[in-house]
């Protein structure tokens, strides 16, 4: 929930800077994606253009109809003049289906980029900025939002152009029919431009708002799926509904409070050139009346006002979804605005004779080494103390060695050093020689694998989660790697290695998934090898299985093991003990057993549990 919780508070910061932001800022941001479709995007909007023009001209058919035929009672004429407005109708209708043949395949296009820019950019953001981060959050990120933009993009953005070009010829033409009356028509357009303002910085926070809300339920119904059975176990159904209900709550309240705001906007903007209207219409029948005004122009006048009416009134809708898309382009960008760390490190000033050999490279044979490395997590409250406060430690090419300390001590921490899941506060990393800040990150994750005691599968085939360790690879080193980590079971599946193991491996049971990440970890043979506690979930028997099989791969490696059992650390040929954020004895097994009352404190304590089970 850390991750839920980081990315509501973020959310709420956003939300409390939307006052300060300008949605045409926002939306211009969507520029680079728009490029490459803006040539049908335009001509989209100059056909709508066109064809609300033509709308437009309807009026003045009507003006000459009432005028001559009608007056003069001749048929003919009429019968012409109903021609002409069928015919209008009809290219009118026919020009709004080319606008959107013209847009719509670009703006799925569109979409799609951005969904794939998107999620090209977080698989590349660090394991650290995942951690404050809901998944929900995200998640909604990539769907909803991107849905929204698209949508304002097809529609609401175009007809923001077209409606303000048809208001405007539409005045201009009500302006030349009768100046005295258009002028009674353009009356209200200051205190509807005042009223749209207003409505725009209270609309935009509640549209942050409920998007924010959405990201939020979306984690908490993701979260539900994902642990089912931890709720059904523990009979937490009834906690997760009111937690369901909750959510779901403040978000439908939210979206009143966007109804209710787009309903008083509604209201005022129907409302009030209505009246205008009402007045033009007995002031121009008065005109009639005295004939100084013929029923003909009253007609064409009234008809040009009626036409206006949706534009101006679907101010206020296209107003809200301009909002709702700038929202929408500030969460994507959010996301996108976040820094890359970098792919190699600047090296620290440090003096002439202390500096590695420039023509050292990665295939050295120093193995493994720690040097006064400290860390605390990026996301720590201010004040905190490092986690790790000075590791110095050696594992030298070829040899294995165990991490041991209490739980919390910061070895998981300590290992995931290595591939740079996160990045030291201070110190150095270097693998046989090379400082680990100075590799790409593909350099050194093609270097190092790593099995962590939590296995993560993805609804893939078991071919598939074993190869993501090295894609590369054969048959023959699949079936090699399985063998290693005694995954005997595949075989016995409905299409062996080509089984589908569904959503984060469920299907499996947590000694098969450890094992299965287990061989992912091996199968590419790596120079470096880190273990964090990877046979917790094994039985006694399949424990001694893989470790027999696990003996000959760590002969072959560089490898960091962290154990919590006696068995785990026998794999190793020494052990440090993680205490107090150092590291403060090193030796074989026996040795601190005998020399350390820390070390025997932790492994007497581990061997009395399994005794007692």
């Amino acid at each position: 929930m850390a991750g839920e919780q980081g990315g509501s508070e973020d959310g709420q910061g956003a939300a409390r800077a939307v006052a300060r932001r300008s949605a045409v800022r926002s939306l211009v941001r969507l520029w680079p994606y728009v490029r490459p479709v803006s040539a049908r995007l335009f001509g989209s909007a100059g056909v709508a253009v066109t064809a609300s023009c033509l709308a437009l001209l309807i009026p003045l058919v009507l003006k000459w109809m009432v005028d001559g035929p009608v007056a003069h009672r001749d048929p003919s004429g009429v019968w012409l003049g109903g021609g002409l407005v069928l015919l209008l109708g009809l290219l009118e209708a026919g020009l709004f289906g080319v606008r959107r043949w013209l847009i719509a395949r670009p703006m799925a296009g569109l979409e799609a980029r951005m969904r794939a820019d998107l999620y090209r950019h977080l698989q590349r953001l660090p394991v650290a900025f995942h951690d404050r981060w809901g998944s929900g959050q995200l998640l909604s990120r990539g769907t909803n939002d991107l849905q929204i933009l698209r949508m304002f993009l097809s529609f609401p953005m175009v007809f923001l152009v077209v409606n303000s070009s048809t208001v405007l010829v539409g005045f201009a033409i009500l302006l030349v029919q009768r100046w005295s009356l258009g002028l009674m028509l353009l009356v209200p357009v200051v205190p509807l431009v005042l009223l749209c303002s207003y409505f725009e910085s209270r609309y935009a926070l509640a549209s942050r708002r409920a998007q924010d809300q959405t990201g939020d339920l979306t984690t908490l119904v993701e979260e539900s799926v994902l642990g089912i059975r931890i709720i059904k176990a523990f009979g937490r159904h009834r906690s997760q509904a009111e937690a369901f209900r909750r959510e779901s709550h403040a978000l439908r309240g939210t979206e009143l409070r966007k109804a209710r705001l787009l309903a008083d906007l509604w209201a005022l903007i129907t409302a009030v050139p209505d009246v205008a209207l009402g007045v033009a219409l007995v002031v121009g029948a008065v005109q009639v009346a005295d004939d100084r005004l013929s029923a003909g122009t009253l007609v064409a006048f009234l008809s040009t006002a009626l036409a206006l009416r949706w534009p101006v009134e679907s101010l206020g809708w296209l107003l809200s979804m301009s909002n709702e898309a700038a929202t929408a382009a500030d969460r994507y960008f959010e996301v996108m605005d976040t820094g890359l760390p970098s792919e190699t490190a600047p090296e620290p000033e440090r003096p002439d004779a202390d500096r590695p050999d420039a023509d050292r490279t990665v295939r050295g044979q120093d193995g493994i080494r720690f040097s006064g490395v400290r860390f605390r997590y990026p996301d720590a409250p201010d004040g905190t103390a490092d986690l790790l406060t000075g590791i110095d430690l050696h594992i030298p090419t070829g040899e294995t060695l165990a991490l041991v300390g209490a739980t919390g001590s910061g070895k998981t921490s300590l290992t995931a050093l290595i591939p740079r899941l996160y990045e030291a506060t201070a110190g150095r990393i270097t693998l046989d020689g090379a400082d680990t800040a100075r590799l790409t990150r593909e350099q050194l994750r093609g270097m190092v694998s790593i099995a962590f005691e939590e296995p993560t599968l993805f609804s893939a085939s078991v071919r598939d989660n074993v190869l993501m360790g090295a894609p590369g690879a054969s048959d023959a080193d699949l079936r090699w790697a399985l063998e290693t980590a005694q995954c005997g079971f595949v075989d016995a599946l409905p299409h062996g290695v080509d089984t589908q193991v569904g959503e984060q491996g469920l299907s499996l049971s947590g000694g098969q998934r450890q094992r299965l990440a287990l061989a992912r970890a091996v199968v590419g043979r790596p120079r470096f090898l880190v273990l964090d506690d990877p046979l917790s979930a094994l039985d006694v028997h399949t424990e001694a299985l893989v470790e027999g099989a696990l003996r000959e791969v760590l002969a072959t490696t560089t490898a960091l093991v962290v154990a919590h059992r006696p068995s785990t650390v026998l794999l190793a040929d020494r052990v440090a003990l993680l205490s107090g954020g150092r590291i403060t004895a090193v030796g074989t097994h026996h040795q601190l057993l005998a020399d350390c009352p820390e070390y025997h404190h932790l492994m007497s304590g581990d061997t009395d549990e399994r005794s007692a089970a």
